[in-house]
Formats: structure tokens, C-alpha cells, sequence
């Protein structure tokens, strides 16, 4: 499809994966991105094979395997420490590829780098939806385009305003991330599953590790993160409370878990991808990876269509049964942590690997027609990296 003008609203992972993924097609897009700076320190990114199979497609699976940490299983223990399961990664995507770990900001600056962007820049209104589509951008300016994308998150503007106004919904649990000197000994990725709480290690660096620890209820983020956190999680095993007594309430970051209300894809002339579009419990480490997918696949949508209805509508057909796959298997998993500690142990001794190899197994099989960035990486996308687990962001 030549010639089509697009609008794409969020600088995140989704965004400026779709900017790169459209390039290839001979697809322009003009990015907007309302921060002013770049906010994505404080947390780490575990990334699927799957995901690693997508940022190859991107042309970037050489620079992301030189900058990331192997995963080679992930393993799964009581809050004291006894191990239940440790799930080799290799068991879970055969020979799709390595799981890898690194820092979401060093990610994120691969996506953008050579992206043309504009920061500081939102929408305020959205017009004549079946396109092509009237917008009023938040300083008074308008402008008029074939297909506005929103890929602007879980409180997406353009789904608020063109597909679906309901906010996102609480799931239950209270999570909070930060980044800390890797100890030693931290070699994969390992969670501690205690009575309605979990704390996730993973490496991300020679000397740095990022954690995510959630807890269910009606849990209270307090005026002071760190302190929480240490009272929460007290009686924990090595090395939590290691990493927990060096912290400081600036360096956590904390927020409810929620999900879209409802799997939407668009209306019209505009379209959402990413958590805008799906956005579910991190769980099962997808957010990224299903997003770099629809990016390619609404590449190839675009490239192929007669029509960018048509376009829309083909990206909502060829995705919706992989994101509610993974939708669905989120809350389960949920379900499975919920479960009294004694149970919940005896089934993840019994059963974790087969669980994580049913979890995974749809995703084994690649997007429907990505549009391949020149190459440059093999779709393994380098070193040895792992599947996902009970809980990674």
C-alpha cells in the first residue's frame, strides 16, 4: 500500500518497533510520543524465545544477544528457598532459540536509534474514524491521516477515544520493581513463591539484577516502597534480604497489576497494537514479544491490503487467537499461585514443566508473514536465554 500517511502515537516498545517493522515495507510514519525525556530505567526486560525470534526480524537480534544476559531455565522456589522446579528453557522452545535479559532503557534505545521522533506531543481529539482520520493534537494543530496506530499503552489516549473508554482493570495484586547489584550466585532466572506473594530475581548484566515482587489483596503502596517491601517479604530466603536492605524508596517503583478491559484491536482507520491493544498480567513475560509481533504483522497487513480497513481487520484476524491464548494462560497461572502453598507446591513439583510447555507451545509457531528488517541476525538471535514464568515484566 503506497502512499499511506501514518500516524503513530507512542515511543515505547510497540511504537518504535512498528516504525522500524514499516520501513521495510516502504511505509513512512510520522511518531509521536507525549514524554518530554525518556523514562525506562528501574526495571530489566526478560524476553521469550519468541520475542528474540521478532527483534531478529527487526534487524536487531545480533545487538540485542551482545547486550543481554542467557536464560538458560528459570527456576521456581518455596519462599524459604527449597527449590520445586527448575524448567530448562530448552525443554520449553526446543530449537526456536535462546532467552535472553537486559536492561529495558539499554532495549529500548536499539528500538529508537535511527526511529525519526517527536517528544512532547500527544493527541487531543479524533475525527472521521473510518478515515481517513481527522486529528487535533494537544497544541491546538491538526492533521489528517489514513491510519492512526495506538501504540501508546495500557491507558492508551487513542483507545479512549476511538475504541473503548473503559479504564484498565485491577487485577488484584500490587507489584513493585527495582534494579540492584546482581549477588553471587544469581545465574538465571529463579522466583520465590510464598503465601499470596512472589519475588522475582533476574540477571540482566555482569553486575546488575532487576526484581519484581507482587503480593494479592488489597495491599497498599505506603509513602515509603522500600520499607514495604522489606516488612512484606520478611522471611524470605537469600538474597532478598540482601537486595532489600540496600534499598532506597526512590529507587523502587511500584503499581497496581491490571489488564485491558477487553481485547480490542480498532475501529476503522484506527488501530492499536501492544498493551494498548491487549494489555494483560506479566505473567507469562509476553508484553514485549506479542508486541513486536503485531508491529511486524501489521507491517505485513499494510504492505499486502488493498485498503487499510482491510489491513485492520486482517492484523485483529491473524492475532487474536495468539494474544488470547496468552490472555487466558495469564490467568491461570494467577490461579495456580493462588492456590494454599501446599498445594500449589505439589503441583508445580509434579507438574511446572509441562505447565510451561503448554503455556509456550503456541507461540513456537512464527507470525503469519513478517516483513524481515535486511539481514543481519539469525532468527535465534544469539546466546542462550530462557522461556518465561510465574511472574516477569
Amino acid at each position: 500500500m503506497e502512499g499511506v500517511r501514518v500516524l503513530i502515537v507512542g515511543a515505547g516498545l510497540a511504537g518504535l518497533a512498528l516504525a522500524r517493522a514499516l520501513r521495510p515495507a516502504g511505509i513512512g510514519a510520522e511518531l509521536i510520543e507525549r514524554q518530554a525525556g525518556w523514562d525506562v530505567g528501574g526495571s530489566g526486560i526478560y524476553l521469550p524465545a519468541n520475542g528474540v525470534r521478532a527483534l531478529a526480524a527487526l534487524g536487531l537480534g545480533d545487538a540485542v544477544a551482545a547486550a543481554a544476559v542467557g536464560i538458560p531455565s528459570q527456576r521456581l522456589l518455596t519462599h524459604r528457598g527449597q527449590l520445586l522446579a527448575e524448567i530448562g528453557m530448552r525443554d520449553v522452545w526446543g530449537d526456536l532459540g535462546a532467552c535472553l535479559a537486559l536492561p529495558r532503557a539499554t532495549l529500548h534505545r536499539m528500538l529508537r536509534d535511527g526511529v525519526p521522533l517527536r517528544l512532547g506531543r500527544t493527541i487531543r481529539a479524533l475525527e472521521q474514524l473510518d478515515g481517513p482520520v481527522q486529528v487535533t493534537f494537544d497544541d491546538g494543530t491538526s492533521g489528517e491521516y489514513d491510519l492512526v496506530v495506538g501504540a501508546d499503552g495500557l491507558r492508551s489516549t487513542v483507545r479512549r477515544l476511538a475504541v473503548d473508554d473503559r479504564p484498565p482493570v485491577p487485577l488484584g495484586q500490587l507489584g513493585w520493581r527495582f534494579l540492584a547489584p546482581r549477588p553471587a550466585g544469581a545465574v538465571s532466572w529463579s522466583a520465590m513463591l510464598g503465601r499470596g506473594a512472589t519475588f522475582l530475581t533476574l540477571p540482566i548484566g555482569e553486575e546488575l539484577i532487576y526484581c519484581y515482587a507482587d503480593v494479592g489483596g488489597r495491599a497498599a503502596p505506603g509513602d515509603d516502597p522500600a520499607a514495604v517491601l522489606r516488612e512484606r517479604f520478611a522471611g524470605f530466603a537469600a538474597p532478598v534480604p540482601e537486595l532489600l536492605d540496600q534499598l532506597t524508596p526512590g529507587e523502587v517503583h511500584v503499581a497496581p497489576i491490571e489488564e485491558v478491559d477487553a481485547e480490542r484491536w480498532g475501529r476503522g482507520a484506527v488501530v492499536l497494537i501492544g498493551d494498548a491493544a491487549h494489555g494483560m498480567s506479566p505473567n507469562m513475560a509476553q508484553g514485549a514479544s506479542l508486541a513486536f509481533e503485531d508491529a511486524l504483522e501489521l507491517a505485513a497487513c499494510l504492505r499486502d491490503a488493498v485498503s487499510v480497513a482491510e489491513a485492520g481487520a486482517e492484523l485483529a484476524a491473524r492475532r487474536r487467537g495468539r494474544t488470547g491464548w496468552v490472555r487466558a494462560r495469564t490467568h491461570r497461572r494467577d490461579r495456580t499461585r493462588g492456590l494454599p502453598p501446599a498445594l500449589r507446591n505439589l503441583v508445580l513439583r509434579s507438574a511446572a514443566r509441562r505447565i510451561f510447555q503448554a503455556d509456550y507451545r503456541p507461540l513456537l509457531e512464527p507470525v503469519t508473514a513478517a516483513v524481515a528488517a535486511p539481514p543481519e541476525a539469525s532468527a535465534r538471535g544469539g546466546a542462550g536465554r530462557g522461556g518465561d514464568g510465574l511472574k516477569t515484566s
